[in-house]
Order: structure tokens, then C-alpha cells, then sequence
């Protein structure tokens, strides 16, 4: 018998081992219970962020291009119960277009110690929005939301709408 027939036929003989102990090991595996995930999943993490039920529109005003716009969104909250809010601003483009960009306008929001911080901006069809995600705040009966925006249009030729408003949930 020649070596290379040798060869040919430990090859196979392997091949038939590795595929044996395959298969007899594929019962063994698919009896082995689950190992638990090292990551422990609490209820309040897995829900889904919070839905408004109802908004609080607030007087609007147009876009301006010449300055810096300052304006304050200001809900009371009028219940005997807290009730969690949170504060939102929409920039609407012209009925007749061009639609806004993100890149037009710079919003950005006044901290408790009178910093101004930037506000990333979403759009949709041509409505600039702030997130409400991280906005939320509890207002106890009789307390008042007091947020201070500042919009800057950077695009001269950007047109529109400054639509302020409050979301409410539960």
C-alpha cells in the first residue's frame, strides 16, 4: 500500500470520527441548560420611553433672522397632583417652502446657573423639534416650569415658525 493511499484513507477515517462525535454530541449540547445572562434586565429599564397623553401649545412667533430670539416656555401646573411635563420647541418652515434644516438654526437652552447649552434638533418633514427624552420633569401641584431658549437663525434666507409648547404624560 502506498503512502498516499494511507494518507487518503487516516483523512477519511478522521472525517468520520469528527462528524460521529458530532452528532452523538448535538443531544449532550441541546440538554445543557441556559447559562443566565451576566446583565440583569430591571422593569423600569425595558420599558419604552414615556408617551405624551396631551399638549400645551403657546403663543407662536415668527422666525427672525436679524437677531437672536429669546422666549421662555411657561406651563402651571394647575392640579392637586404632581404630574410630569416636559418643555418643547418646534420650528415650522413656510407653507410655500423652503423647508428647514437642522444646519439653519442653532437652538440652545439656559441652565439653572445662565449658561447657554446647545439643543440637538430633529426634523421631520420640514419641522425642526427638541427632543422630549431627558426633558421630563415632575411639577408638584401649584408649581410652575420656567425654560429659557434662545434661537439663532444661521441660513439668512431660513423663514418660519417658533412654535413653543408643553408635552404632558399620564
Amino acid at each position: 500500500m502506498s503512502s498516499k493511499n494511507s494518507r487518503i484513507r487516516v483523512a477519511l477515517l478522521a472525517a468520520v470520527i469528527a462528524v460521529t462525535g458530532l452528532a452523538t454530541a448535538g443531544p449532550a449540547l441541546a440538554a445543557t441548560p441556559a447559562v443566565a445572562p451576566a446583565v440583569t434586565v430591571t422593569p423600569s429599564q425595558a420599558q419604552d420611553p414615556a408617551i405624551p397623553t396631551d399638549f400645551v401649545d403657546l403663543p407662536t412667533s415668527p422666525l427672525r433672522a436679524d437677531a437672536p430670539q429669546e422666549l421662555t416656555v411657561t406651563y402651571r401646573n394647575t392640579t392637586s397632583a404632581p404630574t410630569t411635563v416636559a418643555p418643547q420647541l418646534l420650528v415650522t418652515s413656510p407653507d410655500t417652502g423652503p423647508f428647514l434644516a437642522p444646519s439653519d438654526i442653532k437652538v440652545e437652552r439656559r441652565t439653572g446657573h445662565g449658561c447657554w447649552v446647545a439643543v440637538r434638533l430633529g426634523s421631520q418633514t420640514g419641522t425642526l423639534f427638541t427632543d422630549l427624552v431627558g426633558a421630563e420633569r415632575e411639577l408638584g401641584a401649584g408649581e410652575t416650569l420656567e425654560e429659557r431658549y434662545r434661537v439663532t437663525v444661521l441660513d439668512p434666507e431660513a423663514g418660519g415658525t417658533v412654535e413653543p409648547r408643553v408635552a404632558l404624560y399620564g
